[in-house]
């Protein structure tokens, strides 16, 4: 089985970019997809059927602001739109998908460099967002968090560190938040294949930096420990163009 995630920067514009035509080739199983900024009444039936696909959409109340959606070749047994916290609902990051071996939850998280109330609104996101996934592995349940993370856990996960120690994004007290995840249990899949340096999946649109490879890895598969051995590939797409993000993908011996 083939998981891809992708933050789009906004998916009628990636439909403009090939992005269907990327799907035709690719053929994952299951896509998530993050930062849609589109509501279900705002798309054409190319994006929402006639591709092979079962696709589920949980958008912002803002039009053309952040949303999430999930694309499925065999449907789902449960969607969930959502933590069931109104304050993150709102803005339309979750969206929660259950499959026969696992749950899936594609998130787009928070982004912290407006001002200090989003980044404790990032913040308290983790928080909040930490205690859910880990009762439900508790409770028998394998996890994936799929998604645009916007934090790069570790030095080698941007190209500049010393320069954006103050940059929300790669601030300690972001990173901090990724290593509780990890002291939970949670895996970062793509370290568990790949140790090289110079791997990212954003770069910002200023300056040429994608061509110069001056990106952050901010975009991950989490796994609980128990699901992590049905793991065998991990990888960063970082040639595949439509958004200032790559996709990343996943594979899983399911």
């Amino acid at each position: 089985m083939k998981i891809i995630s992708w933050n789009v920067n906004g998916v009628r514009a990636a439909v403009k970019k090939g992005f269907l035509d990327w799907l035709e080739d690719e053929q994952p199983d299951i896509v998530c997809l993050q930062e849609t900024k589109a509501h279900k009444d705002q798309l054409k039936n190319e994006i929402l059927k006639d591709h092979g696909y079962h696709t589920f959409w949980h958008s912002a109340e803002k039009k053309g602001y952040s949303s999430v959606a999930t694309f499925c070749k065999n449907e789902p047994l449960f969607v969930q739109e959502g933590l069931g916290i109104e304050k993150f609902d709102r803005e339309g990051r979750v969206l929660i998908t259950e499959h026969e071996n696992f749950l899936l939850y594609n998130i787009y998280f928070p982004n912290g460099q407006k001002d200090d109330i989003r980044l404790n609104y990032k913040l308290d996101f983790y928080d909040e967002l930490l205690p859910i996934i880990n009762e439900q592995v508790e409770s028998g349940n394998n996890v994936i968090v799929a998604g645009d993370w916007n934090t790069a856990h570790h030095p080698i996960d941007l190209a500049r560190p010393q320069a954006n120690m103050k940059t929300s994004g790669f601030m300690p007290i972001e990173r901090e938040k990724l290593d509780t995840y990890v002291a939970h249990g949670w895996r970062d899949t793509f370290r568990e294949f790949h140790e090289e340096a110079d791997r990212y999946s954003w770069w910002s649109y200023r300056t040429g930096a994608r061509d110069r490879n001056i990106g952050w890895r901010i975009d991950y598969f989490f796994v609980n420990e128990g699901l992590l051995e049905t793991c065998i590939d991990a990888d960063i797409q970082d040639k595949t163009l439509g958004s200032d993000h790559c996709p990343i993908s996943l594979t899983l011996d399911l």
